[in-house]
């Protein structure tokens, strides 16, 4: 089999990164590749689009993974993503976080971000395509280097997305209840990405227990009106050999985390550890 050869237009955007990623990182043909590039809606050496097998465009050209010929709202990504879940090239494990993300690539590439909230504010310039497109301008990497920048990226973006999925599933079987501030919850769960999540999702308060470690992180949002101090005393009290930690921005106990594995976790069950948070 001859080695492939991804072609894309220069200056590369997210949905050409992302189509080029899909490609190289889900289909088996693939993992070994080159990247050429061409003016926005030219070919490969002016050949006819999808006449080579070798030779894939995506984002130019006007062929198989190109969208600009199309009336629909879609992106390259979007059509490279439907060809490989067709051909069964997408795991069960990675297909609802690739739906997610591609369907963020859509949005993106069609200008729907024109529409967020608070559209123009500072913090989506830390988004990813505005990094890519910044890298562009900057002049800091060549068009292949963007490429394999762009991919390591979207493989921490899948990660992530991967990880939310699963805490979000934890969210919904965990133990909901009232807190002295508000609606609180209490899970147990390996990922700490799940106190943030909840939080966001309008739990003034989050305790978390790992199941392999026995440890606890007690976490509020971040309101002037909360103050875990005397949920920290009570809890050095029940527990006094345990290692307990309060961070100064009095939102935040954690008995261990990956930060600081080397201590000694609480033997106090979720259901104890709700029991002090309410005698607050």
């Amino acid at each position: 089999m001859s080695k492939k050869v991804i072609v894309t237009h220069i200056f590369p955007d997210l949905d050409a990164i992302g189509a080029a990623w899909l490609l190289v990182r889900f289909h088996p043909d693939y993992s070994q590749t080159d990247f050429a590039f061409v003016p926005a809606g030219d070919t490969y050496n002016n050949q006819p689009v999808d006449s080579d097998p070798s030779v894939i465009h995506v984002d130019t050209g006007m062929g198989q993974f190109d969208h600009h010929q199309l009336s629909a709202q879609t992106s390259a990504s979007q059509l490279v993503f439907n060809y490989l879940k067709q051909a069964n090239h997408i795991t069960l494990k990675h297909q609802a976080a690739l739906e997610r993300l591609v369907k963020v690539i859509v949005d993106i590439d069609n200008f729907a971000d024109c529409f967020w909230p608070e559209a123009s504010a500072d913090r989506y310039d830390l988004t990813l395509s505005e990094i890519i497109n910044n890298l562009k301008i900057s002049g800091r990497l060549n068009d292949k280097e963007l490429i394999y920048q762009g991919m390591i990226l979207l493989d921490a973006v899948l990660t992530g997305l991967m990880i939310k999925i699963k805490v979000e599933a934890e969210i919904k079987s965990g133990q909901e209840f009232a807190s002295p501030w508000g609606k609180a919850i209490a899970v147990e769960s390996k990922h700490s990405l799940l106190s943030k999540l909840a939080q966001k999702l309008g739990y003034a308060l989050v305790v978390r227990k790992e199941p392999k470690t026995g440890f606890v992180s007690i976490k509020s949002q971040p309101r002037p009106t909360i103050d875990l101090e005397s949920i920290y005393r009570q809890l050095k009290t029940a527990d006094t050999k345990a290692s307990w930690f309060f961070h100064q921005s009095r939102h935040i106990i954690v008995n261990g985390s990956r930060h600081s594995p080397a201590v000694k976790p609480t033997v106090l069950s979720l259901e104890e550890i709700v029991a002090i948070v309410n005698q607050k």
